[in-house]
C-alpha cells in the first residue's frame, strides 16, 4: 500500500479520504440548499406541481440502476479519470479520449455557470445586510478561494465541504421539522405520492429540473486514487450519495407542498415575482425570520461548496488527461508538497477568471445569462457521459474473465443507459427553449460544444495511438 505521506512521486495523495469525506464532497456538487431554494419552486411551477416528490422517487430508482453498473466497474477499475477510465477500459482508448475532453468541457460549463449564480445570489443576500458590491466582485472572491483550496491538499477541501454541506442539510431540516411540528397548512397529506400527481403537468420538465439535483454524485470515482480502501469506499459512497440526495429531496419537496397546501401551491408560485423566494417565505412562516436569513447566507455557502466540488473534478480530469498524454504532460504532475493536481487547478481558475471578465465586461446578467446559458451545457455533457459509461459497463463485463451478475452488469446499465440517452437527445433538441436562447446562434452553438468536445478528444486519442501505441494501450489502467 502506498504511504499516505509519500511525496514527490507524481501521485495524488493516497489514503487521504474516508467514506464521509468522499460522500460529502460529491453531495456538495449537488448543492442541496441551492436545489431546494432555486430549482424546486421552478420544478413545481413548470413541471408536474405536487408530483415532484414522486418524480424524485422515480429518479432515485433510475440513479440507483445506473449506480449498480457504475459500482460494479469501480471494483475493477481504480483511476481518478472516472468516466474516462471506464470508457477506455470498456470501449477502448478512442472512446476514452472522447469522454475525457467531454468531461472537461461539461464540468467547466457547470463551474462557469455556478460562478455567475453565486455572484447574483451573494449580491442580493449580502445587499440585504447593507454590504453592496457588484455581483462580479463576489464571483471573483469565490474563484480565488476555490482556487486556493484546489491548489492545496484534498483533505483540506474535504473538511470545508463536510462542514458546509452539513449546515445546508441542517437548515433545511429545521424548516422541514418546523412544518411537521405545526401540521403544515392543512395536515400532513400523503396523497401527493400517487400516480395522478406524478403524471400531472409536464413530467419531462419535472425530470429535467430534478435531474440537476443529482448531478455530482457520479464523481465518487474521481477520488478513487485518494480514498482509503477504494474497493469498498467508492461503492458505498456512490450508493450513500444517491440515497441521501433522493431521500432528502423526496422528504423536503413533500413538506414544501404540505407547508403551503397542495391546492394553493401553484397559485402562490404563479403570483410571486420571484418564485425562488418560496422556500425562504416558508422558512420565515414556520421557523422564523432569523432562520430565513441564515438560510440565505447558507445558500451562498451552498454555491461555494458546489464550485469547490466541480473545481476538484476538473483538476483531476486534467491531471489524468496529462498523465495519460491526452493533454500536455505538465498537467499530469502533482504538487511536490500538497500532492494536489495543481496545474489543472491553476488552469481552471484562470479560465474561470477569463469567462467572468467577459460576462462582467459585456454587462450580461449573472443568472439569466451566465448561469442559464452555460450550466445546461454541463448537464448535457454529464448525461452523455453517463450514457457512454452504461454502455462501457455492458461491454466490459461481456469480455472473457470479467463476467459479472447479469442484473448489475447488463440489465440495470441497459435500462439506465436508454433513459440517459433519451434525456440527452431531449435536452439537445430543446436546448434553446430550456435556456432562453431560441432563435439565436447560441441555441445551437452551446449544445454543439459537447459533441465537438467528444470529436476533439477522439482525435487526440487517435494521434496518441499513432505516436505512442504503448501509452494508448494503457489508457484507463488501474492506479493503485
Amino acid at each position: 500500500m502506498t504511504n499516505s505521506n509519500q511525496i514527490g512521486t507524481n501521485q495524488l495523495k493516497r489514503n487521504s479520504l474516508g467514506l464521509i469525506a468522499v460522500t460529502f464532497m460529491v453531495i456538495s456538487a449537488a448543492a442541496p440548499l441551492t436545489g431546494v431554494a432555486g430549482a424546486m419552486p421552478l420544478a413545481f411551477l413548470l413541471g408536474n406541481g405536487t408530483g415532484i416528490p414522486a418524480t424524485f422517487v422515480l429518479l432515485t430508482l433510475v440513479m440507483l440502476a445506473f449506480s449498480a453498473g457504475y459500482v460494479a466497474m469501480s471494483r475493477h477499475v481504480t483511476n481518478a479519470g472516472a468516466f474516462y477510465a471506464y470508457a477506455a477500459r470498456g470501449l477502448g482508448g478512442v472512446w476514452g479520449g472522447a469522454t475525457a475532453i467531454t468531461a472537461l468541457v461539461a464540468y467547466n460549463a457547470m463551474q462557469f455557470g455556478l460562478i455567475g449564480l453565486l455572484g447574483g445570489v451573494a449580491a442580493g443576500v449580502f445587499g440585504g445586510f447593507g454590504i453592496v458590491l457588484p455581483w462580479y466582485v463576489w464571483s471573483l472572491i469565490a474563484v480565488l478561494l476555490v482556487g486556493f483550496l484546489g491548489y492545496r491538499q484534498v483533505d483540506l477541501s474535504a473538511k470545508v465541504m463536510v462542514v458546509l454541506v452539513a449546515l445546508e442539510y441542517l437548515i433545511v431540516l429545521i424548516v422541514d421539522f418546523a412544518i411537521i411540528g405545526q401540521g403544515g397548512d392543512h395536515g400532513l397529506a400523503l396523497n401527493i405520492f400517487d400516480g395522478a400527481a406524478l403524471t400531472s403537468g409536464s413530467l419531462t420538465a419535472a425530470v429535467l429540473f430534478c435531474l440537476g439535483s443529482f448531478i455530482g454524485f457520479e464523481a465518487t470515482t474521481i477520488y478513487a486514487e485518494e480514498a482509503r480502501d477504494p474497493e469498498k469506499t467508492i461503492p458505498r459512497a456512490t450508493y450513500l450519495s444517491v440515497l441521501l440526495i433522493g431521500v432528502f429531496f423526496v422528504f423536503t419537496t413533500w413538506l414544501m407542498i404540505v407547508g403551503q397546501g397542495a391546492d394553493s401551491l401553484l397559485p402562490t408560485l404563479q403570483g410571486m415575482a420571484d418564485p425562488t423566494l418560496f422556500f425562504f417565505d416558508l422558512a420565515g412562516r414556520y421557523a422564523g425570520g432569523t432562520v430565513a436569513q441564515i438560510a440565505g447566507l447558507l445558500l451562498v455557502s451552498s454555491l461555494f461548496a458546489a464550485l469547490s466540488a466541480f473545481h476538484n473534478y476538473i483538476a483531476r480530469y486534467s491531471y489524468v488527461a496529462g498523465r495519460e498524454r491526452l493533454l500536455p504532460h505538465a498537467f499530469g504532475r502533482t504538487h511536490a508538497e500538497h500532492q494536489s493536481p495543481h496545474v489543472g487547478s491553476i488552469v481552471q481558475s484562470v479560465g474561470a477568471l477569463i469567462v467572468l471578465a467577459i460576462f462582467a465586461g459585456l454587462g450580461l446578467d449573472p443568472v439569466l445569462h451566465m448561469f442559464t446559458w452555460i450550466s445546461q451545457v454541463g448537464t448535457l455533457g454529464v448525461l452523455g457521459m453517463m450514457t457512454v459509461t452504461s454502455l462501457a459497463v455492458i461491454v466490459y463485463f461481456r469480455q472473457p474473465g470479467h463476467e459479472g451478475n447479469p442484473l448489475t452488469t447488463l440489465i440495470l446499465p441497459l435500462v439506465s443507459g436508454v433513459i440517459m440517452a433519451g434525456l440527452f437527445v431531449y435536452i439537445y433538441l430543446h436546448f434553446g427553449d430550456l435556456t432562453g436562447t431560441t432563435g439565436g446562434a447560441l441555441g445551437w452553438i452551446l449544445p454543439a460544444l459537447i459533441p465537438a468536445a467528444a470529436i476533439v478528444g477522439a482525435r487526440m486519442a487517435m494521434r496518441l495511438r499513432a505516436a505512442t501505441p504503448e501509452i494508448f494501450a494503457r489508457m484507463g489502467e488501474n492506479q493503485k
